[in-house]
């Protein structure tokens, strides 16, 4: 049990941080915009930062630990995601016979569908990441946290946070197709090639053999 005044400034920090708390959720989970999931985590975490509030108030950390307790119920969902799609592929059907692909038919009448999952967007890209680089860029780039930030929330060493963060930035640069150059300045230009010098046919010196001589 809280006091009023500690209820108060809960009901407080609830309304300023249940927006950003759902977004991270969001963004870990990979739900729709109509999905409820990223609410009701947001609602979840926020319950577990009203029981410590009392501590993490006083260690002026809450938005720290709500950090925390979004990310433990993120991965709890992927995982238990993740077990629900491998027992459906136990349970989908033998089915022998080609892969079923799209009629020409199709593809003329709706030719945006040939391309519409050759390049995901940014949410889709996320959750291919793996889900610990995932965290780490999301909370680097989404959020604007410093690398000592995330490392004090996720309780890493920074240099574990920064080849996470490192890892996860370049596959999904892959993913979604930008250029995989990292170092510009190692770029250069191939010399160019100069052309073999011409000799002449009598002294064999090279230079211009001049005018041809006459009688």
């Amino acid at each position: 049990m809280i006091s009023d005044g500690a209820a108060k400034e809960f009901h407080d920090y609830f309304e300023r941080h249940h927006a950003e708390l759902a977004r991270l959720a969001h963004l870990l989970t990979g739900g729709t915009h109509a999905d409820d999931a990223p609410d009701d985590l947001a609602a979840d975490a926020l319950a577990a930062v009203r029981r410590d509030w009392e501590r993490t108030h006083r260690a002026d950390r809450p938005t720290t630990h709500a950090h925390r307790a979004v990310i433990s119920l993120a991965r709890e969902r992927a995982r238990r995601a993740a077990r629900t799609r491998r027992l459906a592929a136990l349970l989908r059907p033998y089915r022998p016979g080609p892969t079923a692909r799209a009629r020409p038919t199709e593809v003329a009448a709706h030719p945006d569908r040939a391309g519409a999952k050759a390049t995901p967007d940014v949410r889709e890209a996320l959750a291919r990441l793996p889900f610990r680089s995932r965290v780490c860029v999301v909370l680097r780039y989404a959020f604007d946290l410093s690398e000592r930030d995330v490392a004090r929330t996720l309780r890493l060493p920074v240099g574990a946070v920064r080849r996470r963060t490192s890892k996860g930035s370049a596959q999904l640069r892959r993913l979604l197709g930008a250029p995989t150059v990292d170092h510009p300045r190692d770029v250069r230009p191939a010399p160019a090639v100069r052309p073999p010098p011409v000799r002449t046919g009598r002294t064999g010196r090279t230079g211009d053999p001049g005018p041809a001589r006459t009688g």
